[in-house]
């Protein structure tokens, strides 16, 4: 079977721009990316970095199917390294050419006819290009969030610093001043210790509540990719669209399961000292287990423990000349106040009656497969399929959207169909997983075997299986990964 020629527009050259690239040009298609920072990377492009900076996901889980990471690399490579990797990547498939960067696209907007009219703007002049398929790949990290809290600028005219953490690229901001981080994500708890290793004179986190973060090496031996990215662990969560019998089986294995838990939790009070430092979380560890699940920052806890990084529950109040003001009343003295506060997801180049078919009132997000939506035709999105494998996730959405651009998935589904399946993960998100609907249901960890074997299925790999013990106890593998893609159904474009 055949498919036609399509100009191809994909928004972002970050680790899923690429891989749309990728896909796109590998079967044909004639292809543009644009993307408004300096370089390729995405967050991982130096300008946006803070230092020291590291994957939480294990090498062989970030990285392309057809490309792993260097051997000469660490198990959690550094920010530089991985930017070097994705130099590389675009280099061997010869992607460098088709990026635009500086560009920012300020408009999508439908043709009647099919298509996008993507709108573009550098400095002052504007652009208007007509495309026939539009991959949007801004992913997780595109927008800062960045609140506003009274006395800002006071405190800038005193003399102060205010930084969202992608901001925070030199630790000399640091050196004997006094430094204030609010949020508790793994940006956070890094640059507190980075802020401590430069020399800061004081370093204080503030944070809303604790919560439960995971070491490399739980208990101090355990790699937690053998605990996190098992298909027997996953299979303790409930899924969505689960069959009689497997339902029966969760309710039979509950016990087990809350006790897994339990022990866990108690090892990592015990391997973290959180009870000590009243930072044991309140909620049960696996009702908050999603993307939001930050690793442990190396020297974190020992350094509250022994005073290097004060630990404030709350948030801020306010900024004074020389300082910062907690809702808990404390007045923290502070030159620079560094906002770990995150990052807004969304797609503001769409006209408001497009989000509105792509949003839901609460967040959520309308889209099948984490990936396409009905009735936006001739879209779809690489990347907002998060998850702890950001860089395997990213790769087999591009595979699967390439063939469902074309009409050649193994399972091409209907718009009746799409909307169907949406409608149930709504459901389930709201109602059977809420945990599930952080980052607008967009993140599918821990569910990463469950997701991968539908868009396997939906492709039509024959192969997609390892051996038994090995699918069910060892994390994905991308090398397998590969060989299942490379038994889809091949076809050609005209």
């Amino acid at each position: 079977m055949e498919a036609k020629r399509k100009k191809v527009c994909v928004i972002g050259a970050g680790v899923s721009g690429l891989a749309a690239a990728k896909c796109f040009k590998r079967q044909g298609h004639d292809v543009a990316v644009l993307d408004r920072g300096p370089d390729l990377g995405g967050v991982w492009d130096p300008s946006r970095s803070y230092p020291d900076v590291q994957t939480q996901s294990p090498k062989e889980l970030y990285r392309f199917t057809d490309q792993p990471m260097p051997e000469s690399y660490p198990e959690w490579p550094k920010g530089a390294q991985v930017h070097a990797y994705l130099l590389r990547y675009a280099d061997d498939h010869g992607l460098r050419d088709l990026i635009r960067t500086g560009p920012t696209v300020s408009a999508l907007e439908r043709d009647a006819g099919g298509g996008w009219h993507v709108t573009q703007q550098r400095n002052d002049k504007e652009t208007r290009e007509h495309y026939d398929f539009v991959a949007v790949c801004t992913g997780q990290f595109s927008e800062i969030h960045r609140p506003d809290f009274p006395g800002g600028k006071t405190f800038e005219a005193g003399g102060g610093t205010i930084l969202h953490s992608s901001e925070y690229t030199d630790p000399a901001v640091a050196k004997g001043r006094s430094v204030v981080v609010l949020g508790f994500s793994k940006s956070a708890t890094d640059i507190a210790v980075s802020a401590v290793k430069a020399g800061a004179a004081d370093v204080a986190i503030v944070y809303r509540e604790p919560m439960w973060r995971i070491p490399y090496f739980i208990g101090g031996l355990i790699n937690f990719k053998r605990i996190l990215y098992v298909r027997a662990q996953e299979n303790m969560f409930p899924a969505w669209a689960q069959t009689p019998m497997q339902r029966v089986n969760h309710a039979l294995a509950k016990p087990f399961v809350w006790a897994n838990w339990r022990a866990l939790e108690s090892l990592l009070d015990l391997q973290l000292g959180l009870g000590k430092l009243g930072m044991k979380p309140k909620t049960r560890i696996e009702d908050g287990i999603n993307c939001s699940v930050p690793i442990v920052t190396p020297g974190f806890f020992e350094m509250v423990r022994d005073g290097r990084i004060k630990a404030y529950q709350g948030t801020f109040a306010g900024y004074e000349n020389g300082s910062v003001r907690l809702t808990g009343g404390q007045q923290l003295a502070s030159d620079v106040a560094i906002l770990a506060t995150g990052w807004k997801q969304g797609v503001p180049f769409l006209s408001p009656a497009d989000r509105q078919k792509l949003i839901e009132p609460d967040g959520q997000y309308r889209l099948y497969r984490n990936i396409a939506n009905p009735d936006l035709p001739d879209l779809g999105f690489v990347g907002f399929n998060s998850s702890f494998a950001t860089v395997l996730c990213a790769d087999l959405a591009a595979h699967w959207l390439v063939r469902y651009a074309d009409g050649q998935l193994a399972k091409q589904p209907t718009a009746a169909e799409m909307r169907d399946n949406i409608a149930v993960m709504l459901d389930w998100r709201r109602n059977e997983r809420p945990a599930a609907g952080g980052y607008g249901g967009l993140c599918i960890a821990p569910y990463h075997f469950k997701h991968f074997d539908e868009l396997l299925d939906d492709i039509g790999a024959s192969e997609r299986r390892r051996n038994p013990l090995a699918e069910r106890l060892t994390p994905p593998n991308a090398d397998a990964y590969a060989r299942y893609l490379r038994s889809a159904p091949r076809y050609e474009i005209a």
